[in-house]
């Protein structure tokens, strides 16, 4: 058992601290908001994650997970200390490391044995000195410390089978024995780990998230052009995924990747590419190419109502980002909803978990507390999060709540033939083809 102090206790934080507890650990969660701490301490978790508080819950039952606000406390018997605090962005792209900075000066200030630190936040290039400067620099006297970069890859949805299984893990440092250490504490988890330099640790994270991320455009630019030829954007991507060159992961086309992570990731990237003198074309394009996905459902509205949304009432299927989690950072709904806002639309939107987040960013969209209820007198529905409720909706029932029959499928969901039977106008992202399903024989 290793005492572990994990800096940070939203989604990475949490998840991290909670898992490795889980382990058979003792992990001491640390963060400096106090109302946070204070509910985390009575068993209430601040973010939505399939199964977490019940791993949450357990772990608190046999002291193998604690909460706390003092660095003194969480670092008094620590060997390793997490950070993992947030990054937001910044106001030119780039990542914000005032919490970092926070989290090593306080780190500095408290400790008092040799200690071992972890970058588990997605930091810059660079960042792992950034972190070791500042220790030593807030140090009162020299105490012996090593950081190590850690880069997460957790979905959000699936994050605590991603910890628990995870497809390698990455480490960084200078210091070879504080990476086999670090190393040492994730062999349990018998995944391939990866041990390298600060710098490339952390490049790894950008780069993985970034590539993800084209993937997600590539395929929907590939869909703008199945509209326009008379294709069917997820056959082709069927076909291409049995090229073992290719796969068929983030090949789903739709209205674009959101969260918390490849928004703020690619930019950060093309930040970093700036400043150094490189020429990052192909982030620029993949994040334009994400834009005007949100731009396209509403031109695809606009399209079938008749040329105008004025007066006209849209009802949105989902909020979140993704399914199983109720963050709205960068959420499709969201741009969606400001456009067809600003085209005179009154906006409705249901979602199973996200609903209260919405509010506090649109507090004029309208909320249902059930699908059918979001379809009362709506002219048109967008699909927006597929969530697992909407695949066996009772869908004659919906369109006969329904003032129009138009629904846009912003995540091939649906079967476009198959709604058409049902009465709708429907329109899928890149679903030009209009014969007979593939079949792979």
């Amino acid at each position: 058992m290793k005492n572990i102090c994990v800096i940070g206790t939203g989604y990475v934080g949490l998840v991290t601290g909670t898992v490795f507890a889980d382990l058979g650990n003792n992990v001491t969660c640390l963060d400096i908001d106090e109302p946070k701490i204070k509910a985390l301490q009575a068993g209430k978790i601040p973010i939505y994650e399939p199964g977490l508080e019940e791993v949450v819950e357990r772990n608190m039952k046999v002291g193998r997970l604690h909460f706390t606000t003092s660095y003194e406390e969480a670092l008094a018997e620590a060997e390793f200390a997490f950070i993992a605090v947030g990054t937001p962005e910044g106001a030119e792209g780039e990542a914000d490391l005032r919490y970092v900075r926070m989290a090593a000066e306080s780190i500095a200030l408290n400790m008092n044995h040799p200690l071992i630190i972890i970058n588990k936040s997605t930091v810059p290039v660079g960042t792992g000195d950034f972190v070791a400067d500042i220790v030593r620099k807030y140090q009162p006297s020299p105490i012996d410390f090593s950081v190590v970069s850690n880069p997460e890859f957790l979905r959000e949805g699936s994050a605590l089978n991603d910890t628990l299984h995870p497809d390698r893990i990455v480490l960084g440092s200078t210091d070879r024995d504080a990476a086999e250490k670090v190393a040492q504490l994730h062999l349990s988890l018998r995944a391939p780990i990866v041990v390298t330099d600060l710098r490339t640790a952390e490049m790894i994270k950008y780069a993985s998230n970034a590539f993800l991320a084209t993937r997600i455009s590539f395929i929907n630019e590939i869909a703008a052009i199945c509209e326009r030829l008379g294709a069917d954007v997820k056959e082709v991507a069927v076909g291409m995924g049995y090229d073992k060159r290719i796969g068929h992961y983030f090949l789903d086309a739709g209205l674009g990747y959101g969260g918390s992570c490849f928004p703020k990731d690619v930019k950060a990237l093309e930040h970093m590419a700036l400043i150094h003198g490189a020429h990052p074309q192909l982030l620029r394009a993949v994040m334009e190419i994400n834009h005007d996905q949100r731009r396209h459902a509403v031109l695809l509205l606009r399209e079938l109502l008749g040329g105008s949304l004025q007066e006209k009432v849209v009802g949105l299927l989902g909020l979140s980002f993704k399914p199983n989690t109720d963050d709205m950072r960068e959420a499709p709904s969201v741009d969606i909803a400001h456009l067809l806002a600003h085209e005179g639309v009154t906006v409705r939107g249901y979602d199973p978990v996200a609903a209260e987040n919405m509010t506090s960013l649109m507090p004029d969209l309208q909320l249902a507390e059930t699908p059918y209820a979001l379809a009362e007198g709506c002219d048109a529905l967008v699909l927006v999060t597929e969530w697992n409720e909407f695949k066996n909706l009772d869908m004659k029932r919906i369109k006969a709540a329904m003032r129009g029959n138009v629904l846009v499928d912003g995540r091939n969901l649906y079967d476009p033939q198959w709604m058409r039977e049902q009465g709708f106008v429907y329109r899928g992202i890149g679903r030009g083809y209009n014969g007979d399903t593939m079949e792979v024989i």
